[in-house]
């Protein structure tokens, strides 16, 4: 058949546009569709091998070789796969999203398809390569065909293509992308390699590039050795190498896959450059086909609470690059998790808006969260060995990998505990799981291990609500005067010291049954843990302070809510709490320093009658500047600052004079 000229679909020009302005947004991926190509045409014809050896010809070894011609500004792409034939190449060159590849999965029906699972569809990818290229020759024969019934397909991208009967020995197809100026950055070896590292490194055939090595310039006096040379450069040697691993880690079976390697490759795609903490590998298979090989970190990067920054594992699709970061297969309190999921289901022209809608996605994000939840899980669980023996004198023998989880998860919680609590308000599913990861100092333990299940199987007989307090640092939490008939009772508090506490424990009202209980809100109730005489001595004290209550309230009318008498305080004699349902002042400061409107609430004042400062107010001629210092003291005391600092100065000078 001679040349001719033939017209692309109508909406070519449209179309193009799209994918070369729109659908990629970074120039590079092209060389990612052109050998996720290639790699298709070799999969393809491995299945219809199976059937037919005759296609494989002379060259049974499948592989894909790139090579770039810096004179004429060609980089040639050639894989000795499938090819085309004449019709086959007009038929899915000259249609825009027509795939050869879609077509043949059609065709397969029954247990073909779990075989021919490798087999991606494409759609638009050829044409990425006009981001670069402003010619686009293909030469292709389709194997099984004669030597002579080869094809060479043209375009400039525009309206129209030329097709011709060319021979051609090698079965199979070359790109042949006829570079712009502004892209001759990929006529140099170390781009390209760094391009295939990042993108195509795991596709499973060998990617073959011609070797290099440096050679002298000539010199410029041949017959003077010190006279200088021309320019070195590098040359080919004619030898080609694989210059890409040819073998993705998460497809190979765990056995085959040491400790090592794991970690080098997390060392690898995270740019860390300690081991991780632990990881998990695993195929899961169902309505949802995917593989996960996810990492727990074991440290924090600088950025962690960036919210901002881009995070997520590395989407594969069928052993495939798609994108860094998919932040929608991983929920935001889980940004810390390295990893890669490669899906069998997703398309490979996925975008970051189809994975927000995708229902494969979705599952993934779930099964994923899940993993990741039950990788944690299992580190708690081995985070202490009771070493000791027990009754019968046997002591219990830990084996070398639950030897090696001890500590880890204290470890894990002092870099990501803080991000982990953010779960509780984003992920209301697993909020009972989280629940049971998070850990706490408590009046019992300085050390942040004491978990909400360890508080309660240390609760006192009779008590009803696990109490907590929330400070700016451990110091303030220890010595809060709220914990003063804590203490003198025997009860645990435990103390939450990190900023999010306050925004996450709105959205956990009860652990496993019992109600989480903030001593600073509210009314302290110890119900049958505070005996009758105590109450009945607290009810005549209150009464008889009413008097000065009244004073005090009318004192302090701009600044506290009510005034009442307490039975919380033993040595202090005032603090603040708020009401059951309001807002704490350690928020409300929170958010303020954050420039972030917060609701204007008055605290309560508890005041402990039966202390000397207290009794002092009563008839004294200082009671209004009394009352304003025990005030501004109770908020300093719970870390906050008095509204006037220099009137509070002003008003202890006078007192002490």
């Amino acid at each position: 058949m001679s040349k001719q000229t033939l017209s692309f679909q109508a909406e070519v020009a449209q179309l193009l546009h799209l994918v070369t302005h729109s659908l990629y947004s970074n120039q590079e991926i092209f060389l990612r569709e052109l050998i996720s190509n290639a790699s298709d045409a070799c999969d393809k014809l491995r299945f219809e091998g199976l059937n037919n050896s005759a296609l494989f010809e002379d060259a049974p070894n499948l592989e894909v070789r790139v090579s770039f011609d810096k004179d004429a500004k060609t980089l040639t792409i050639t894989d000795n796969g499938i090819g085309m034939s004449q019709q086959e190449a007009i038929d899915h060159l000259g249609t825009i999203a027509k795939s050869g590849t879609k077509d043949f999965m059609g065709k397969l029906s029954g247990d073909q398809k779990q075989d021919a699972q490798l087999i991606g569809q494409f759609g638009v990818g050829f044409y990425s390569g006009f981001i670069v290229a402003d010619k686009i020759t293909v030469e292709s024969r389709r194997a099984g065909l004669q030597a002579d019934e080869g094809v060479r397909w043209i375009s400039g991208g525009t309206g129209d293509f030329e097709v011709e009967t060319i021979t051609r020995a090698q079965r199979g197809t070359s790109i042949i992308l006829h570079l712009r100026d502004d892209a001759e950055e990929y006529l140099n070896a170390w781009k390209l390699k760094q391009v295939i590292a990042k993108y195509s490194d795991h596709i499973s055939l060998p990617i073959l590039m011609e070797k290099e090595e440096w050679k002298d310039g000539e010199l410029i006096n041949p017959s003077d050795e010190n006279g200088g040379r021309q320019p070195g450069g590098m040359v080919k040697t004619g030898e080609w190498e694989t210059i890409n691993k040819a073998s993705a880690l998460w497809s190979r079976p765990k056995k085959d896959i040491t400790e090592e390697q794991y970690a080098e490759f997390y060392k690898a795609i995270s740019h860390d450059h300690e081991a991780p903490l632990t990881w998990a590998h695993n195929r899961v298979e169902g309505n949802t086909e995917y593989t996960q090989l996810l990492y727990i970190p074991a440290k924090a990067p600088f950025d962690l609470w960036n919210r901002d920054k881009k995070a997520g594992v590395k989407l594969y699709v069928k052993r495939v690059f798609i994108m860094d970061d998919a932040e929608a297969l991983m929920p935001t309190y889980l940004r810390f998790i390295k990893g890669v999921i490669d899906s069998a289901d997703l398309p490979l022209n996925v975008s970051r808006e189809l994975l927000q809608e995708s229902r494969d996605v979705r599952s993934i994000r779930e099964g994923s969260t899940k993993r990741v939840l039950s990788m944690l899980e299992d580190l708690a669980k081995h985070d202490k060995h009771d070493t000791a023996a027990g009754a019968d004198g046997v002591t219990d023998v830990v084996d070398a990998d639950d030897k090696a989880k001890e500590g880890k998860y204290t470890a894990f919680y002092a870099e990501f505990g803080a991000v982990l609590k953010e779960g509780l308000g984003e992920d209301f599913g697993n909020r009972e799981r989280l629940a049971k990861l998070l850990r706490f100092a408590s009046t019992t333990s300085d050390a942040v291990t004491v978990g909400f299940a360890d508080y309660k199987a240390r609760m006192k007989e009779g008590q009803e609500a696990i109490y907590y307090i929330t400070a700016d640092t451990l110091a303030a939490a220890k010595n809060s005067p709220q914990l003063e008939v804590f203490k003198k009772k025997g009860i645990e508090v435990l103390l939450m010291t990190d900023r999010v506490d306050e925004w996450a424990l709105n959205y956990l009202q009860e652990f496993d049954g019992t109600p989480l209980q903030s001593v600073a809100k509210g009314a302290v109730d110890l119900g049958t843990l505070q005996d009758e005489a105590e109450k009945k001595a607290a009810e005549e004290a209150a009464e008889a302070f009413k008097p000065v209550l009244a004073k005090l309230k009318e004192a302090l009318k701009d600044k506290a809510e009510d005034v009442r008498v307490t039975t919380r305080l033993v040595d202090s004699p005032a603090c603040l709490v708020v009401q059951d349902d309001g807002m704490s002042t350690q928020l409300a400061r929170m958010l303020k320093q954050a420039g972030q409107q917060a609701p204007e609430t008055k605290p309560v004042l508890e005041v402990n009658a039966e202390h000397a400062l207290v009794k002092k107010l009563d008839g004294s001629v200082h009671f209004h500047d009394l009352a304003h210092i025990l005030f501004d003291q109770a908020l300093l005391a719970e870390g906050g600052l008095p509204e006037d600092p220099a009137a509070y100065v002003k008003r202890v000078n006078a007192l002490l004079a």
